[in-house]
């Protein structure tokens, strides 16, 4: 790309330690152009610590709010400090940082709002458990049916975003679960979205966040969101 936006790349992390240093180098390594900031939910391991040693911007909740309030609080500050751009990438470092400027391109071209780094576009074998994949694949049609824009992988966390999605998300960003919901309502809200073929990588070390009794949660959950959102105006 010759004109690179001042961009963000926003690191939601909870009790992240294991992964995080290598991910911040990562970024930095192949990603120069970006800034980075850490939002440390509420760990409680040295996540914090880690991230400032390495000189990044942090910001810590004292409690941990969920994925989607530790975004958002991404975006609110993206929003203060003028970004053209953020990027946002899970700290387990299933993510690789060698694809941002993939995932931006179509943003700097102005093609989309909201551009989404998809495992399943060009690779429908992708690793994971068949569980997993179905209820991807379920939730990605259902988004697609109800937005009118081609998901192929609705739960990918490793999106772009342009001013006016971040301006959006700043104020109205789901909690919990928030990747399909999120889609919905910028959809709704008038926005393009987009994705792009990325790799993703197993979890390097750590624990996700989604345990058993939550994935049993998921879906039950998710659809009630996406049928409490299709009720507001």
């Amino acid at each position: 790309m010759d004109r690179r936006p001042r961009t963000l790349v926003i690191i939601p992390a909870y009790n992240e330690e294991s992964n995080l240093a290598g991910i911040i180098k990562e970024v930095r390594k192949k990603a120069p152009w970006v800034d980075i900031m850490v939002v440390d939910d509420g760990s409680k391991d040295d996540t914090a610590k880690i991230a400032r040693e390495l000189g990044v911007a942090v910001v810590t909740h004292s409690f941990n709010l969920g994925i989607g309030g530790a975004v958002q609080t991404g975006f609110k500050i993206a929003r203060m400090w003028n970004y053209d751009v953020t990027v946002q990438i899970d700290g387990d470092g299933q993510h690789d940082p060698a694809f941002i400027g993939r995932l931006v391109k179509p943003i700097v071209e102005e093609n989309v709002d909201i551009s989404v780094g998809s495992r399943f576009l060009k690779n429908k074998k992708a690793t994971g458990s068949f569980i997993r994949h179905v209820g991807i694949h379920f939730f990605s049609r259902l988004t697609t049916l109800i937005t009118g824009a081609r998901i192929t992988d609705c739960s990918s966390g490793f999106r772009a975003l342009n001013r006016s999605a971040i301006e959006l998300f700043s104020d109205e960003y789901p909690v919990d679960f928030p990747d399909a919901e999120a889609l919905i309502i910028a959809r709704r809200a008038g926005l393009r979205i987009g994705e792009v073929p990325v790799p993703f990588r197993p979890r390097r070390g750590g624990k996700s966040s989604l345990y058993f009794w939550r994935f049993l949660w998921y879906p039950i959950k998710e659809g009630f969101s996406i049928l409490m959102l299709l009720t507001k105006r």
